[in-house]
């Protein structure tokens, strides 16, 4: 593996650092909408039953009353993959700080929608603004990632890639505390709980402008090479940007000779065949694992599991905690342990507390203490998941593909993560409904295949090169071909013995 030069390993410097912090402002407002609707959930269902009433002068059935809320906690995952779709179009037309700063726009359009939706008793407004705020979000997903790891020195982008993560969980967390009843998670103050998700759109629409477009998005895309190393030097901090300067050349030269491929064209080719199943299940392995499920719902989980309903509250949060402490622990981890290993522990784990999370919800009712193992096993289950499946399936997918394929291999990537978060929300109260205490059974099930297949076929990716990687894959495929020719070889050498 080659060793970048001296000058390009490089630390921290306070013009970074605000950068950053601009930047990850987008992945916080993800975050914090993607929790934010669990805490009062029982206040906007009363709202919705509300609305029909004033609008139609009769009760709604609960039926309808679930599958507006389900709606309501969805579509936010459809904006996402809307979203998420088109960043990388988004990008390369807008630029990566321009697209961000464009992108607030939906940010405070999505957050006055809800804002105001009780205003006009409409839960109309309230699904379509957890739709547009999805679109955003979706964008962020895209954009940000791509902004920080195009301005951060070569030996940061691995740990600043974790600094994306982090930013989610404290959404999460932010959002579950405000989320308490006697604070914002009431009657009267809900709407504020959702529309302060304008807060982070208006701050980094004041605070981006200062920082510089991407260097990598300057020289490589448009050719601005002496405004791509303006904008080096006041994020390095350092008149001395040459080397950087001939990276991005070097880069640049090497792209030129890949075939930049779209997404019908990479699922046709038999050799990148493997890493975008790898890349696939990865994501499937996240968002399947029953996490969601945690997130959206688990106030009304810890509700069933036999807690009071201010007590479930409280377990929220700690689970918003957990997620954001474990999310600082694997920083360190994932370059000492590697990705796959992270990963097949971090599977083991849910698959083992997801087992007892069923035991606990079925034998409650037997021992009153069993609803104290079932807090401590949704937080063990939140645990594993952040030391592995929360953020290693975006870092592994990137890894697995070169310049050319990697563009459309994370536009699949992100529209599956998000089409198997939006099934989960919709999806998860029938779930709930039809399995009662065995829910998390199917779970478990998935859990179980996703880590047979990480185990046998997902390759370690730490300290390789991309070139390595390619090699991998590429010598799998003809081994394979290899074992073709000699069974079809053999079959013919039988049918001639045959006659």
């Amino acid at each position: 593996m080659q060793t970048p030069p001296p000058s390009l390993i490089q630390g921290l410097t306070c013009f970074l650092c605000y950068a950053i912090f601009a930047a990850v402002l987008g992945m916080f407002q993800f975050g914090y909408n993607t929790a934010v609707i669990n805490a009062p959930q029982s206040v906007i269902e009363n709202f919705i039953g509300d609305c029909w009433k004033i609008r139609y002068h009769e009760n709604i059935d609960n039926s309808k009353q679930d599958l507006i809320w389900s709606i309501a906690v969805s579509i936010f995952a459809i904006g996402g993959m809307i979203g998420g779709f088109c960043g990388g179009s988004v990008g390369n037309k807008f630029g990566r700080k321009k697209g961000l700063l464009l992108n607030n726009l939906l940010g405070v359009g999505g957050a006055c929608l809800m804002a105001f939706c009780k205003m006009v008793n409409s839960f109309e407004m309230l699904i379509l603004g957890r739709l547009v705020i999805g679109i955003n979000c979706g964008l962020n997903t895209s954009l940000v990632p791509m902004y920080i790891s195009e301005i951060a020195p070569l030996n940061l982008r691995g740990g600043l890639g974790t600094v994306n993560q982090l930013a989610v969980t404290i959404g999460i967390l932010l959002s579950q505390v405000l989320g308490i009843e006697h604070l914002l998670g009431n009657q009267n103050a809900w709407p504020l709980l959702l529309g302060l998700s304008v807060v982070p759109a208006v701050m980094q629409m004041v605070l981006l402008p200062v920082c510089p477009e991407s260097p990598r998005f300057l020289l490589m895309s448009h050719q601005m090479e002496d405004d791509a190393r303006r904008a080096l030097r006041r994020l390095r901090a350092s008149p001395h940007v040459e080397e950087d300067i001939d990276e991005m050349r070097a880069e640049e030269a090497a792209s030129r000779t890949e075939v930049h491929m779209n997404m019908f064209q990479l699922v046709r080719n038999s050799s990148l065949r493997m890493p975008l199943t790898i890349g696939v299940v990865m994501h499937l392995s996240q968002q399947l694992s029953g996490i969601n499920a945690v997130l959206y719902y688990s106030t009304s989980l810890f509700t069933s599991a036999g807690l009071a309903e201010w007590q479930s509250k409280y377990a929220t949060l700690g689970v918003g905690a957990v997620m954001v402490v474990m999310t600082l622990v694997s920083i360190p981890l994932m370059d000492r342990a590697g990705r796959r290993t992270l990963h097949l522990y971090g599977l083991g784990g849910m698959f083992i507390f997801s087992i007892f999370i069923t035991i606990s919800l079925l034998i409650k009712e037997m021992l009153s203490w069993m609803t104290y193992i079932s807090v401590f096993s949704t937080l063990c289950f939140v645990i594993f998941f952040s030391v592995g499946p929360g953020s290693i399936p975006w870092m592994i997918t990137a890894e697995l593909f070169s310049q050319g394929p990697r563009p459309a291999a994370m536009s699949i990537a992100v529209l599956i993560n998000w089409l198997s978060n939006f099934l989960i929300g919709i999806g998860f109260p029938k779930m709930l409904d039809t399995f009662q205490n065995y829910t998390f059974l199917p779970f478990s099930v998935l859990l179980a295949c996703f880590w047979i297949f990480t185990y046998y076929k997902v390759p370690e990716t730490k300290n390789k090169t991309f070139e390595e990687i390619s090699a991998l894959f590429h010598h799998r495929v003809d081994s394979d071909k290899e074992k073709d020719l000699e069974t079809n070889g053999t079959n013919e050498n039988r049918e001639e013995a045959h006659l």
